[in-house]
């Protein structure tokens, strides 16, 4: 007995040893991340191919190449030697090749790899990258789309130039509605259209005509002869941006034909095996704020439309074919976690996996893939808290799933993360529920007053969830209890909850994320004098939005905010989508409700010591929004402080040194008014 007390003692103690040694996640560890993309398996379900995603600490980007491994976890391999970008791997209909595009010094080309000899050609020599690479059903072609380059507007002929002289460079003229992209920048014009091109290699022909752009989801009907895409080919097409057609393309005689005509976006067209129905998402514009994508069916020829998803009160995404035609899966987001399902053609649905996503690390957004083979077997982004992106397997016949790849074990296995915890409350203004999770310190001590965290999500047509996040670990890491909710206007509880701030944001939102906060001072968690409040976009809207609501807050960060309304909607890249869906009219004739809903209207009340930060090439948000906020609180005297990030867009995070930036400068800030207290 005492030989076996000591050997249970020596065991306990050996345990709080090694535990003890592991380390909080850091600032570096965001560099040894990676993570799964992009999977895709074989139509026999054999193999899975998949982008394997990761981050290069010298080049500060992100970089993925194609790996490949079996089913069952076994034989995990790379699929070529070269060290450039590869993606978009598409899985020929018998299985035995594997197209694929990679970067080239001149561009992205399109790639083929032999299974059984497991060597790779490149097939194409294009001008632009290709996207929505797909098959034939008889193995023998493939399509794409790609870009093709439009003269820009000349105005004025100017005189010709000395030999050697040195003039200024010519003006970038412009005359379109939508010329330029956050994270792009300008432009170039041109049109996307279909392409088709020899699995074998040869020359690549269009298939489409017309000044419109020709993209998104491709697909071959089961005899070859028709491709059927998403566009908008209407005379008004540039300010009809919202709407979208079904269209089909003869692959031969090239001709077009419309198959759907409503008033908004009909998309993602895909035939089924049996060649009688094709399967799209989209809804009837009614012009808010937020609408869910609908499951939608009509024979081939564009007849006998109907709403497959009507009873299911979620965004559809993602739809895929069952071999026998008989039903459709998809993807979906259910109170902050993102699902796959099955959908009869009667509407009937089955739940099939829980937690895909992964693929976003920075925050704990949606994201994530799957793809199915003939046999049933899906491989999908699976992703907790706890991890980013790993390949699962779940195998129908039986319904048990596997992960197959532990591509972050020789990490995380040696990191002690902050436990991560759902939360439901009660909305003050009308007693809706409303859900949050909180992220606590690593070793937290129930005993400890620790500074509490609010960070606020962006869109605000968008939803966190039971995600890994970078930035929750790393506030979390540095001691930070981290309050997450999902508020009024958020997706996956349906398109009621989600359209509530329709001519109303901010509105209650602001309710339900303080709501949130008393909720956790109840819950003992977090402290009257120990609060802080951040966010980036729709967070950063909200951040300032409730400075100027009141004074509880320590301090904030306030990351590329929309801080007026009226400036914002006539300087943002995508300043044409704002009238009508977010408030009525233009800034022009409704100045007053513009005005009311902006967060610089209530700066004057502003106490709260508040650092304002924006990437310098934000198109979306642009700097001179995130000035008007740092400009008035200098003006005022407030203490603040003005960071923009050089050459970040309003994905600051899109580069991992400007993740750790951000989250370095946040910390440093808040940690200026942060005294955490025994209790």
């Amino acid at each position: 007995m005492r030989f076996k007390h000591l050997l249970s003692t020596l065991l306990f103690l050996l345990f709080l040893n090694v535990n003890a040694q592991k380390d909080v996640f850091s600032y570096l560890d965001v560099f040894d991340l990676q993570y799964v993309v992009d999977p895709q398996i074989s139509p026999n379900g054999d193999w899975i191919v998949y982008r394997r995603m990761g981050f290069d600490i010298m080049a500060d980007r992100t970089t993925g190449n194609l790996w490949m491994i079996k089913a069952d976890g076994s034989q995990h391999q790379k699929i070529t030697a070269r060290e450039v970008s590869e993606f978009s791997p598409r899985w020929s209909p018998s299985g035995d090749r594997l197209a694929f595009s990679s970067s080239t010094p001149e561009g992205s080309e399109i790639y083929m790899y032999w299974l059984g000899s497991g060597k790779i050609a490149r097939i194409s020599q294009l001008p632009f990258s290709p996207t929505s690479l797909t098959w034939s059903p008889d193995g023998k072609q493939l399509a794409f789309s790609m870009n093709v380059e439009k003269a820009a507007p000349v105005l004025a002929k100017m005189p010709k130039k000395p030999k050697g002289a040195r003039w200024a460079a010519t003006p970038r003229i412009t005359d379109r509605v939508y010329h330029e992209a956050d994270g792009r920048g300008y432009i170039k014009p041109g049109f996307n259209h279909v392409f088709v091109i020899p699995s074998d290699g040869g020359a690549p022909r269009k298939i489409t005509s017309g000044d419109y752009h020709h993209r998104g989801t491709l697909s071959w009907s089961v005899d070859g002869k028709k491709i059927y895409f998403s566009g908008n080919r209407t005379k008004n097409w540039e300010y009809d941006f919202r709407n979208s057609e079904i269209y089909a393309v003869g692959v031969y005689d090239t001709l077009i034909n419309t198959l759907t005509d409503r008033d908004g976006p009909d998309y993602s067209p895909m035939v089924s095996p049996n060649g009688k129905h094709i399967a799209y998402l989209g809804f009837g514009d009614k012009r808010e704020a937020y609408q869910v994508r609908k499951l939608q069916l009509m024979n081939v020829d564009g007849s006998g439309k109907r709403t497959v998803s009507e009873a299911l009160d979620r965004g559809v995404s993602n739809i895929k074919w069952d071999t026998k035609s008989a039903g459709l899966y998809f993807s979906y987001d259910d109170k902050g976690n993102s699902k796959i399902g099955y959908m009869t053609l009667d509407g009937k649905i089955t739940k099939l996996a829980d937690n895909m996503g992964g693929t976003t690390l920075g925050r704990p957004y949606a994201s994530g893939s799957y793809s199915i083979s003939k046999n049933g077997t899906i491989a999908y982004t699976q992703s907790t808290p706890y991890h980013p992106a790993e390949l699962t397997v779940i195998s129908l016949k039986n319904k048990v799933s596997k992960k197959i790849t532990s591509l972050n074990s020789a990490l995380l296995d040696y990191r002690t993360l902050g436990k991560v915890e759902e939360v439901w409350y009660t909305s003050t203004f009308d007693q809706r529920k409303i859900q949050a999770w909180v992220v606590y310190p690593p070793n937290y001590n129930p005993n400890k007053k620790y500074p509490f965290l609010v960070e606020n999500h962006g869109g605000p047509i968008l939803n966190y969830g039971d995600r890994f996040s970078i930035e929750m670990q790393l506030y979390a890491a540095a001691d930070y209890v981290v309050f997450y909710p999902n508020a009024r206007g958020s997706t996956s509880y349906g398109e009621e909850f989600g359209n509530l701030l329709l001519n109303n944001y901010p509105g209650e939102d602001y309710n339900d994320v303080m709501d949130g906060v008393d909720f956790c001072i109840a819950k003992g968690i977090a402290y009257e004098d120990q609060l802080y409040v951040t966010g980036g976009s729709a967070g950063g809207i909200m951040a300032a939005w409730m400075i100027g609501k009141n004074n509880r807050f320590e301090a904030a960060v306030v990351v590329k905010p929309v801080m007026n309304w009226i400036s914002k909607t006539l300087v943002a890249d995508n300043y044409f989508g704002y009238a009508n869906s977010r408030y009525p009219g233009y800034p022009w004739e409704n100045f007053e409700n513009y005005w009311k809903f902006s967060p610089i209207s209530l700066v004057g009340n502003v106490e709260t010591p508040t650092m304002v930060m924006v990437g310098m090439n934000d198109l979306r948000t642009p700097p001179s929004e995130a000035k008007q906020l740092y400009h008035a609180l200098k003006l005022r005297k407030i203490e603040t402080v003005f960071v923009e990030i050089p050459g970040a867009s309003h994905g600051i995070a899109n580069r991992p040194s400007n993740l750790i930036t951000k989250v370095a400068h946040t910390l440093a800030w808040l940690d200026k008014y942060s005294k955490p207290k025994d209790k």
